[in-house]
């Protein structure tokens, strides 16, 4: 290679090294250009302090001439170490071009003293020995760069990337960030870096890991992990906790900072603090009560203004007018109105009455109400309250507070003077006492039962029914221990009792109609039992078992034939236990009976069970043991049945109906709509014209027969469901309801023959003396057969006789 004297010098700038940012690329040379100045530039190279930038410049051009003689007057570079882009980027693979240097070579700098010494001669590259061993023959420093030919076949240097130990002062350097500035990401897509670091050193695109890495990952959610990618650096994208909780945020619709409350509260400026008195008590200053000679100034300087005509007052702008349409008529309704006088009925508007003593800021001490009377009139609607404010009571006049029912009082004032009427209109005077209907006193209309005579104990839980025998001598009673029980009358002594059941509780018991015989009819669960108590006379007491015992023999003589149905009752004996105590006949039926009501004669009675279908409805025969079952199918649930006390009527309440059936012709006569959701009991009068109903919405009825089938009297004198109702037998008009609020109501119900005149109802006396229990009142009650007594079973256990 011949050459040259002159320097032919290029620029090649480098990214890898920031200390060889230009490197000046000489053609040719000798030794002789190796001068002084070189040393000081290798010097600086390998780590001699450089004292001015001016120097760094020139030493690195002296020092690149200096290469480019060596490679050139070595033969150039190996074909291992040909300027590719891989031995460029491998940089500890064996067959990289490296310089060679020994140590018997002056031109390889050896430190003194911080200064570089020696001379750098030019070898061929890829000599014998290796340059680091060379080197560590010589005694001096490893080489950290090597020489590769860049894109315009030049040479170049690439030193080696320095690893920061923990003395280091890169060890705290910031991490490796992209300086692409603000290119797209997108650009670098086809490539297999994302980008440059500070240094000019390509960024790699991190490899993505195999579905099993992915799902590992996944399993283990480091913190901060948010599964994204930073754009900018290819790396995953980790947020701090601060920064999720923005995110979070701002998903919600939330205001991004912590702490920030949309609502506030509200701060009262003026009527938070109520002050007493003024915010300064030091006196008016005098200027206050002085003219002020600057404003006079003022009004004089506008006042000239005005008079000079340079201020001119304002004038409103004219009223546009309004071309008149010829097409369109106008009529003035009120053109031809005159005066009319007031009509001669006219009435003011009334004026205000002027305020009392009550509306006064500092009223006298009576007229201001306590504690209790200003609770009750706060705890009171506005409409019951008699005043519209509270007399209070304030020391001074300018401590009044405002009033809040300003407004309203004008606005209703404002109504009332808007509605009132301007006119007076003849008024009726009618007393509101003459349309009520005249009612006969209570005093007039006794005797009827007003207190409590006699208190019946024994039972063992509720009493759930009694009955007073026909002579009125004995009261028997029923409840959920399964006895039943006698008591005299006047005296409340119990007389004698039996356990029919252990289990069921006696719901009814009814006594036979008669004097001639004493039979008592009880039904538990069911069971229906005809008892024969043993304590009235032997005769008495034989004609009872007499009538009994006839219908033994009627069973074994008077059945010719076997039926295949199913008997509807079975009268059997009840025991030996129960023969000793009195009870002569066990009827056993389908379902539980819960009525018993007798026919006026004694022969027939009828028994109620609710939850029977075919068989709600029994009539029996007490001559013949007999039992009937006179219905096939009840339109719906049987609640009660009763016999016309006159004629061949046979009655049956359902929940909302009253049938009323005429036994000799087999045919229904009436259907009676009390108009009640649920019937509890009825009763028929013994003229057999009227019947009363209790139902459990409260509500008593009183039907008329001959009038309509709809109810003639509705009477709610009760709070809770009313259980049983009850006429008088003995010729009293006295009929009573029952009710579960624990009250009895009694009542004076006349009927008279005439047919224009409607039954007198007058409510008498509530009688009260039974406990609640288990929201259950008066279960049960009867009347005396002749006297105005009356009788009544509670669900405390206990039996009241009423005088």
């Amino acid at each position: 290679m011949a050459s040259d004297t002159k320097l032919k010098k290029r620029k090649a700038v480098t990214r890898d090294s920031p200390e060889a940012d230009e490197v000046v690329v000489s053609d040719g040379g000798s030794e002789d250009l190796f001068d002084d100045s070189l040393l000081d530039d290798l010097d600086g190279l390998y780590g001699g302090e450089k004292d001015e930038d001016e120097e760094e410049e020139e030493e690195e051009e002296e020092e690149e001439e200096e290469g480019r003689d060596g490679i050139e007057e070595g033969g150039g570079i190996s074909s291992d170490g040909e300027g590719s882009e891989s031995g460029v980027g491998e940089e500890d693979e064996d067959d990289t071009t490296e310089d060679e240097f020994g140590k018997e070579n002056p031109s390889f700098p050896e430190k003194a003293n911080g200064r570089a010494t020696g001379r750098l001669e030019r070898r061929p590259i890829g000599g014998d020995k290796d340059p680091e061993e060379e080197m560590a023959e010589g005694g001096g420093a490893p080489v950290n760069f090597r020489i590769a030919e860049d894109a315009n076949g030049n040479p170049r240097y690439i030193y080696d990337e320095i690893d920061p130990v923990y003395a280091s002062d890169d060890s705290e350097a910031p991490a490796t960030s992209n300086t692409i500035g603000n290119i797209p990401p997108s650009f670098y897509d086809s490539y297999p870096h994302i980008g440059y670091d500070i240094n000019g050193k390509k960024i790699s695109r991190p490899a993505k890991g195999e579905a099993l890495d992915a799902l590992l990952d996944s399993i283990d959610v480091p913190e901060g992990w948010t599964g994204l990618t930073d754009p900018a650096t290819g790396k995953p994208l980790e947020l701090s906790r601060e920064e999720l909780d923005v995110l979070k945020r701002i998903q919600r619709n939330e205001v991004p900072e912590e702490g920030y409350d949309p609502y506030p509260a509200t701060i009262e400026y003026f009527s938070g603090k109520t002050e007493q008195m003024p915010l300064s008590a030091a006196p008016e200053p005098k200027r206050r009560f002085v003219p002020s000679k600057h404003e006079a100034k003022r009004v004089m300087k506008i006042v000239r203004a005005i008079r000079e005509g340079r201020i001119l007052p304002y004038r409103p702008p004219p009223p546009e007018q309004e071309e008149d349409d010829a097409t369109v008529k106008r009529y003035d309704i009120w053109a031809n109105e005159a005066p009319k006088p007031d009509h001669p009925m006219n009435i003011p508007a009334p004026k205000l009455p002027p305020p009392g003593y009550e509306e006064s800021y500092h009223p006298p001490p009576e007229y201001l109400p306590d504690q209790n009377e200003k609770k009750a009139w706060e705890e009171a609607d506005e409409e019951d309250r008699e005043k519209e404010y509270l007399p209070m009571n304030h020391d001074s006049l300018r401590k009044v507070p405002g009033y809040d029912r300003f407004v309203k009082e004008k606005f209703e004032r404002c109504l009332d003077l808007y509605l009132a009427p301007r006119v007076r209109r003849s008024k009726l005077n009618i007393d509101p006492e003459s349309l009520l209907p005249k009612l006969p006193s209570p005093d007039e209309l006794r005797p009827f039962p007003t207190t409590c005579a006699t208190l019946f104990r024994g039972h063992e839980g509720r009493v759930r029914s009694l009955a007073v025998d026909p002579a009125g001598t004995m009261l028997a009673s029923g409840g959920d221990d399964g006895t039943v029980r006698l008591w005299e009358v006047t005296s409340g002594r119990q007389i004698w009792s039996v356990k029919l059941s252990k289990e069921e509780a006696v719901n009814v018991v009814r006594w036979r109609p008669g004097t001639d015989s004493v039979i008592l009819s009880a039904a538990t669960g069911e069971n229906l039992y005809l008892l024969v108590p043993p304590i009235v006379s032997p005769e008495v007491e034989g004609k009872s078992r007499e009538i009994i015992d006839a219908g033994w023999g009627y069973a074994a003589n008077g059945a010719t034939g076997k039926s295949t149905k199913e008997p509807a009752a079975q009268w059997t004996r009840p025991g030996a236990r129960l023969e000793a105590a009195g009870v002569a006949v066990k009827v056993s039926l389908r379902k539980t009976v819960k009525v018993i009501s007798w026919h006026r004669r004694g022969e027939y009675f009828a028994t109620v069970s609710p939850q029977g279908q075919t068989s709600a409805v029994a009539i029996h025969t007490l001559s013949k043991h007999l039992t009937q079952l006179p219905f096939r199918r009840l339109k719906g649930l049987a609640q009660s049945a009763e016999f016309h006390p006159l004629k061949p009527i046979f009655f049956v309440a359902t929940q909302r109906m009253i049938r009323s059936y005429d036994l000799s012709k087999q045919e229904l006569l009436k259907i009676i709509q009390p108009g009640a959701r649920w019937i509890s009991s009825f009763d028929v009068h013994p003229g057999g014209d009227n019947l009363i109903v209790g139902s459990y919405d409260k509500r008593l009825l009183w039907h008329d027969l001959d009038l309509s089938v709809r109810p003639y009297k509705t009477l709610r004198y009760h709070q809770k469901a009313i259980r049983a109702v009850k006429f008088h037998r003995g010729g009293l008009p006295l009929f009573a309801d029952a009710s579960d609020d624990g009250s009895l109501q009694i009542f004076h119900g006349k009927v008279v023959d005439d047919a224009m005149e409607n039954a007198s109802i007058v409510p008498l006396k509530v009688l009260k003396g039974h406990q609640v229990r288990s929201e259950l009142g008066v279960l049960d009650l009867d009347w005396h057969p002749r006297q105005p007594w009356c009788v009544s079973a509670g669900a405390d256990g206990t039996c009241r006789l009423w005088m």
